[in-house]
């Protein structure tokens, strides 16, 4: 059995990245993309389904882990009554190759280890065929794929593993490496393990250097920008909303689905991160994504895309794998992709204003996009959708959805009056106001005192949250003071926040998941627009506090069983913590901002 999403580390070398559990198995890569077959799947099954190891032989070390300093350079400390080692897990920077490289550092008297290598292609299913090189490297080739794992101490096969035991003194060094290439290419030589890991550490520390103080939070903060940044493939500049697939949102439940692309609506709020933290080049190569990957007619704009803007990312089971903790099935792709989200295109607008306002330069098809993308809405606005949450029990008229066309609109028709293009300003300001009467008479309810998830439902969504962020409504409103009370009294668990009545909802599957940080984010950016700054910092302080020792956090979190659920780690949880760390730092916080870009 693999072990619990919290126990897991995150290596990455911004194209891919690996999980390591506290026991130091690498149990879930993908080669050589984020997005490629995982040559280790151990986290959706088992070890059958491959790993890389390197554990202890004394049963009973004592272990302890964290990143070096301002790095994505993962170090357990591995102590006995013999002595002390620290392991080194790193993937360096590429040039040209992949690799993922682990040092063994004997610190006092010796520590003995063994070291289990399971490379398994195709997400678990390939057994390889495996033989030794005459540089004594080991090789594991299947179809396409090759694996090279270098190594200082003798390997040899064992039940179709390669394994090794060896003890490490104190004052010696073992290194261990993976390289990924394709099966036809010529072979590559062993990494030089000590330059790639000084290379490594000047990477990360050059990026992480950037971070702004946001006092007390700026650790939190800085971690939480060192995982966008690792999330980011720097080819193309996406960012994956996170590395895995199908970790589930309930342990042993069905709602388990691939996050390894990259979501509009992300968009927005990663740019306004990126940009408040002062991260310009990063907020510029992902906008410069987005407006790659949407180019196109608007009624073809997807909610989702590939790291390289890739449109067609079919759905399929992998059958072989019985799922994490047993939580099936395991899905590969996304059918979300063929989903229409009418809110993706207030994100879009609302991104395309952020990044103007934080002084990014225009993109060259801004201004040709906008008209079209508008004459499109001007007729889409008024059809139902899946909604933010993609839900897949049909479609309805989300009221989140109809806010985020408004602010399509709203945004739109600020620029145009700007530019003094007066006559779409106003065409584009009546729609806006159409809508936004709409949606205040059939979006709320006056008994309840609260707006709802969709038109006539009694059903709450916490994306409702979202109405004071981007200005459809002030915060004190009355209407959305309500609607805040509600989600606190029928959506919040153990103090953290539910996306929507499970219960209430029709939304294709069986109800189970937990609270979702990102909306909890949102709660306490509320609190903090509504003069309720304890509020927001208690909760603040208890959102931060859910991250696992190395500083991560899932999409979700089982307020039950205590314990992290969903894909890990979740950009969008990081980028909520980094916006709402800003919101309470400063005068006027991102939140703030957003809001002040609405007209109304």
């Amino acid at each position: 059995m693999s072990s619990r999403i919290e126990d897991y580390a995150l290596i990455g070398d911004c194209e891919t990245a690996a999980l390591v559990s506290r026991a130091g198995s690498i149990d879930w890569l993908c080669l050589p993309r984020f997005d490629s077959d995982a040559c280790f799947a151990a986290i959706l099954g088992s070890s059958r389904n491959g790993r890389w190891r390197i554990s202890c032989t004394d049963p009973k070390a004592k272990r302890t882990r964290g990143y070096r300093e301002g790095t994505l350079i993962l170090e357990t400390r591995v102590e006995t009554a013999q002595g002390v080692a620290t392991v080194v897990d790193f993937m360096p920077p590429r040039n040209g190759r992949a690799d993922v490289i682990r040092m063994v550092i004997g610190e006092r008297g010796t520590v003995g280890f063994r070291t289990e290598i399971v490379v398994r292609f195709d997400y678990g299913l390939t057994v390889p065929w495996v033989n030794r090189l005459e540089d004594g490297a080991i090789q594991a080739i299947a179809g396409p794929h090759r694996i090279l794992i270098h190594s200082d101490i003798p390997l040899h096969g064992q039940d179709l593993r390669t394994v090794g035991d060896f003890t490490v003194e104190e004052g010696q060094t073992i290194c261990l490496s993976l390289t990924q290439q394709a099966s036809t290419a010529p072979f590559s030589p062993r990494v030089d393990a000590q330059a790639a890991l000084k290379k490594t550490e000047a990477f990360w520390r050059r990026f992480s250097s950037r971070c702004p103080d946001v006092g007390r939070w700026t650790e939190p903060v800085r971690r939480s920008l060192i995982v966008l940044k690792a999330l980011t493939y720097e080819p193309t500049g996406g960012i994956v909303a996170a590395p895995t697939a199908s970790l589930p949102e309930k342990i042993g439940g069905v709602r388990n689905w691939d996050y390894r692309y990259c979501w509009v609506r992300d968009a927005c709020f990663t740019l306004q991160a990126f940009m408040d933290a002062g991260y310009f080049d990063e907020a510029a190569a992902w906008r410069d994504w987005l407006m790659r990957s949407i180019a196109g007619s608007p009624s073809q704009m997807q909610i989702m895309y590939g790291i390289a803007g890739e449109r067609r990312l079919p759905e399929w089971e992998a059958t072989w794998l019985p799922g994490h903790r047993g939580s099936s099935p395991v899905r590969i792709g996304n059918a979300a992709v063929d989903q229409f989200q009418l809110d993706v295109f207030g994100e879009l607008a609302d991104a395309l204003s952020v990044a103007q306002k934080g002084g990014l330069p225009p993109h060259p098809r801004t201004l040709e996009l906008r008209p079209v993308i508008m004459k499109f809405l001007e007729t889409a606005w008024r059809e139902p959708d899946e909604g933010i949450w993609e839900v897949r029990g049909g479609r309805r008229h989300f009221t989140h959805s109809k806010v985020m066309a408004w602010v399509a609109f709203d945004r739109a028709a600020s620029y145009a009056e700007r530019e003094g293009a007066k006559a779409n300003a106003r065409r584009w300001r009546a729609v806006a106001d159409e809508i936004h009467a709409e949606v205040c008479a059939k979006g709320y309810d006056p008994e309840a005192n609260s707006f709802v998830q969709s038109y006539g439902s009694k059903a709450l969504d916490a994306s409702l949250l979202q109405i004071p962020h981007v200005g459809f409504l002030p915060a004190d409103d009355p209407r959305v003071i309500g609607t805040v009370r509600a989600i606190e009294s029928r959506l919040v668990r153990d103090g953290l926040v539910l996306r929507y009545d499970l219960g209430e909802t029709t939304d294709g599957l069986p109800a189970g998941e937990g609270v979702f940080l990102a909306c909890s984010f949102w709660l306490a950016d509320c609190y903090l627009m509504q003069g309720r700054r304890d509020d927001a910092e208690r909760l603040f302080e208890r959102l931060i506090g859910l991250a696992n020792d190395v500083g991560l956090l899932a999409e979700e979190y089982d307020p039950v069983g205590k314990e992290m659920v969903g894909n890990f780690p979740q950009a969008f949880s990081h980028v909520g913590l980094i916006n709402t760390a800003l919101n309470l730092s400063r005068e006027k916080g991102p939140a703030v901002e957003r809001a002040e870009d609405g007209h109304n």
